[in-house]
Parts: C-alpha cells; structure tokens; sequence
C-alpha cells in the first residue's frame, strides 16, 4: 500500500522534532502541518493538540517523527526517536529523516499494532507551499454521479481533505519563534506573525462605524416602508422608474457591507468584499463624472444644446408624418385613414414642442441636479439619463402604443373573421377553437368586416412599423444603459484582482511535479496550485443584478411585435388578455 505525506516546504530546513498533522485514513494519507522541536515535555505536547483540536474541530495528533541531521550525529537520536512512538501512539508511525546535504531523504511507515513485511508500505512525499494552501480556497470541478470522490488524494475529495485540514488548523499558526511558549514549532507562520498596527486599529473601529452606519440604513429602509410611498402614483413611478430600482439596489449593497453579523464561510466574505469593490468603483466613477460635468460650464453647454436637439427630433417626426400622409415609397394608402393618423400624431408633436419651450427656464437646474446625483454613484447617474431619455421620447411611446393597438385590434379582428368563414369560433370558456354554424346574415357582415379591415391593414402597418422601430432605437439605447449598470453591478472587481495578483487564493485544482524519481528512495513531488480560469472567476462570484426588466429572446421578440404586444420598459406582460 502507498502512503502519501504531505509535508510543508517550509518544514524542509526545520531542527529534528516531532510531525504534527492529521491523518485522513479514507485517501490514505497524512497531512503534516507542522514540526515540534526538541527539547520538549511529551504532556505539554498533548496539551497543545488537544486544545488545537476544540479549537478547529480537526484530529490532529503526532505523526512520527522528523530528523533532520545537520549537526546531530544519528547514534545521538536514534534510540530517543524509537521511544517517541510508546509516547505518542499512532498508527501508522512516520519517520521522515533528511540528510546533510539535504540530497536524501528517508520515508519510513511502520506499524506497531500489526507489523507488516518490510517494503510492503511505501511512502509518497508530497511537498506543498503551506501559506498559499492555507489562504487559498479550492473550487474543485463538478465530480460524475458514478465516480467514487476521496479514492485519492489527487481527486477532489482528497483535495479537499487536504486544503480544509490546513485551512481548520489556523489556531496552530497563531505562535512564532519569538514565542516563549511551552512547545516551539515550525511552520509557515514561524518567522514571525504577518499583523499590522493599522490594521488591528481598522478591524477595532470598523465595528462601533459600521453598527451607526447599520442603524442609518435601518432608518433609510424604514422611511422607505412608509405607507405614504405605497399609494399608487407613487408606487407607480417607484416601480417604473429604473433610478428607484438602482436606490434600492444600492440600500440592499450598503446593507450587506455595513452589516455587523460575521461572514459564516468563504462564499459570502467574497461576496461582501466583491460589493465593496463594486460600491467603491461605482462611487469614484460618479465623482469623475460629477467632476467632469462641473467643470468649464459644461452643464451650461449640455442645457443650450438640448433644447434645440429636441426640436430638431420634433421636426424631423413632422416631416416623417407627412411623408407618410403622401404617398410614402409609391404605395397607395387609404387616404381618409391616413390623414386622420397623420393629423392625430401631427396635434401630438404640436403639444410636446410646446412642452419642451416651457420646460426651456428649468433645463439647465434639471441638469445640475442630475449631475450631483452622480455622487451617489455612476450606475444612478446612468439610470436617471434612463429615466431621462424615457421623458424626452414619451411622444414616441405615445405613437407606438396608438399604433400598436390599433394593428393589434384588425389583427384580432381579422382572425377572429377568417374562424367565422371556416365555421369555428374562439370559446373563452374552455380557451379553445370549436365548431359553429353561421346563417347567410351573419356570413355576409363578416365579409363586409373582413374586407374593410382588410384594406386598412396597410396604412395601419405602415404606423406600426414607422413608430415601432423609432421604439426599438429608444428601447436600444436605454438596454445600452441598462447593460452598463448591470455590469457595474455584478462584475466580481475583487475576485478578478485577486485572481491577477495572487493567482493562488482562487483555486481550481492542483499539479504535481516530480522531484525525485530513483529505484530504492522515495517518490517525490511537488503539489503546485492551479489557479481559476478568469471566466470561471466571473460565473462563480458574478453578483445579483437589479434585474428591473424582463429578458426576451430573438424569437419571442419578433412574435410580440408582429402580433402588435408592447414590448418593455414600460409595460410588462401580465396575466390580463386583451
């Protein structure tokens, strides 16, 4: 049977002493976290295992023992090393020994209980960087239903073994060689403990900041809950309105991040870091924005330019409705038909221009406001030039939905006649097509229906399809928007800069790299990590969008839109049938 060893490569140049680690007997392996050095009293030993086992929940014991001969001659620990094993009794015994020169090394595995001949155990010595083990957290690939997982230690349960065994054991790295403890140990942590003074200082104050700032929102929240938001215009606009969507999105992120209840595992410590780096992005790219807007009157510039570009828009839908109360593209109209269309949209772009001078005073205040909110954030300024460009172009909304019914209207109309000639009607009741008998009377109406509306078709198509792709340009400027909120919003910004600069905390998998391969010594390798794939890394701690308006595919699209339904943002698909 091969046994594998995992030994710390900070370990490698330790004084002789004791293995300290955990044997996992399911992968048949032993994962040895640290060394403790001679001299040393055998009942302190246990002591300091035992309290590291409460600690972290983790069978750690003594493995075997460490020689590492440097200056001590091998008669001096050869008699002392043989005796540990009646002290700290362990199945199978270790014993790892290096020599001098440090081109050597001897892996031994012995039994006491039930000894076995002599080469029937081999021992495989495994060397990992225990640092990067430790602060590393392995995403192990989804493992086929009918493969064994913990066979090996190479698998993904072994692995994991592995990994949550240094990772549960970080109680055993809090000393150092600067310690005057009872055991002195060596470890990846033995040169002295990483901690900061400013950063003890933050971790101390951060909790007295974040319980006021937590009580702040909980107020926030609260004002938010009153009943006078729920009446219905302003329940309305609340729902409607991408700005709301994006406040109350951002309330649910400074929630998280102020929040006082520790990180229960990994997953959700990265969460909360992702949305701070998210937050933190979002404030700095507003105040770059809100910089760039203040700057050499450029707000002032914005206003001037605005008003004549929206009188432009008017203009140009002027001369589109007339184009289309012609002849438009040498297609003959019905003219009673279009010239009631045309004069109707005609009186409605009279209206807007009129609304657009008297709302002429206002703009440029409009603008300094909306360039303040960017303090909040760039993904609010975005929203609210959203919420913004749904205002300006509500005249075509108007158009589109006048159009859309109507088309949608002689749709229903003719199918609903095109069933009466075939003898079925629509039964509401059971939601289906049935069978009816129609006398002469009402074959004839439903001729004359059905030819009327038939030869308005064109001209209200024609509407239709003039004002749905004016919609369509709107509605695809404001999913551009929409798109770079979402993406501010969900984009993982620290797990993707701890992928770039430690490539080693987002683990996918290890390697292996042979050391040593030679007839009579010990297998060697080298257990190096494999870090996550970029794309990964984005999947797996992508954070939840706001999400405020629904997706469609290709293909329920164009069904929508050539059975005349409105398409998003304002009007979503209920229950309600027309």
């Amino acid at each position: 049977m091969v046994l594998k060893a995992f030994f710390p490569t900070c370990c490698a140049s330790a004084d002789s002493g004791l293995l300290v680690g955990r044997w996992v007997p399911e992968q048949s392996c032993a994962v040895v976290l640290a060394v403790a050095h001679f001299p040393f009293i055998p009942i302190q030993v246990k002591q300091l295992l035992a309290q590291v086992r409460q600690d972290s929940q983790v069978g750690v014991a003594v493995l075997g023992t460490w020689c590492h001969r440097r200056q001590e001659p091998e008669e001096s620990l050869g008699h002392f090393l043989e005796g540990l094993g009646a002290v700290f009794p362990h199945e199978p015994w270790l014993r790892l020994c290096r020599e001098r020169g440090g081109t050597f090394w001897r892996c031994e595995a012995t039994h006491r209980q039930a000894p076995c001949p002599p080469g029937e155990d081999q021992v495989m010595l495994i060397f990992y960087d225990q640092r990067q083990v430790l602060l590393s957290q392995l995403h192990p690939p989804a493992v086929p239903p009918y493969r064994h997982v913990g066979a090996d230690p190479t698998s993904p349960g072994g692995l994991a073994a592995v990994f949550h065994t240094v990772a549960r054991c970080e109680a055993l790295f809090r000393s150092d060689r600067f310690d005057e403890g009872p055991v002195r140990l060596s470890h990846w942590q033995s040169e002295g403990v990483e901690a900061s003074i400013l950063a003890e200082l933050a971790k101390r104050a951060s909790g007295p900041i974040c319980l006021l700032l937590a009580g702040l929102l909980s107020l926030v929240s609260a004002v938010g809950a009153c009943r006078v938001f729920k009446l219905w215009p302003l329940s309305f606009l609340g729902s409607k309105l991408s700005t709301c969507e994006q406040l109350r999105h951002r309330l649910e992120h400074l929630r998280l991040i102020f929040s006082t209840k520790k990180a229960e595992n990994p997953a959700q410590l990265m969460r909360k870091a992702n949305t701070v780096a998210s937050v933190l992005l979002d404030v700095a790219l507003g105040l770059l924005l809100l910089s760039w807007l203040h700057g050499r009157s450029r707000i002032g510039h914005l206003a001037d330019t605005l008003i004549p570009v929206a009188d432009h828009v008017a203009e140009e839908l002027q001369h589109l409705l007339q184009w289309l109360m012609g002849a438009p593209a040498g297609l003959k109209m019905n003219r009673a038909l279009d010239q009631v269309l045309g004069r109707f949209f005609l009186y409605h772009i009279h209206l807007w221009i009129s609304y657009i001078h008297l709302m002429s005073p206002f703009v440029e205040h409009i603008l300094w406001h909306v360039g303040l909110s960017a303090c909040l954030g760039l993904t609010v300024a975005l929203s609210l030039l959203s919420d913004i460009i749904a205002l300006l172009t509500f005249h075509i909304y108007c158009f589109y939905v006048y159009g859309a019914r109507l088309y949608r209207l002689k749709i229903h109309g003719l199918s609903s006649l095109w069933r009466l000639f075939r003898g079925k009607k629509w039964n509401a009741l059971r939601r289906r097509v049935d069978s009816c008998s129609y006398d002469l009377d009402q074959l004839f109406i439903g001729t004359l229906l059905f030819t009327i509306l038939l030869f308005l078709l064109p001209t209200t198509a024609l509407y239709y399809l003039v004002f749905t792709l004016l919609r369509l340009l709107v509605v695809a400027v404001q999913g551009l928007i929409h798109l770079l909120v979402d993406l501010i919003n969900s984009l993982p910004l620290y797990s993707l800069g701890l992928r770039l600069c430690r490539p080693y905390r987002l683990a996918a998998g290890v390697k292996f790299r042979v050391l040593e391969h030679e007839a009579g010594r010990p297998l060697r390798l080298l257990m190096q990590i494999n870090p996550l794939p970029y794309c990964r890394v984005v999947h797996t701690y992508r954070l939840p969008s706001c999400g405020c308006h629904p997706q469609h595919s290709w293909g329920s699209l164009c069904r929508r839109l050539f059975s005349g339904e409105l398409i998003y943002p304002w009007r979503q698909r209920s229950d309600k049938q027309d």
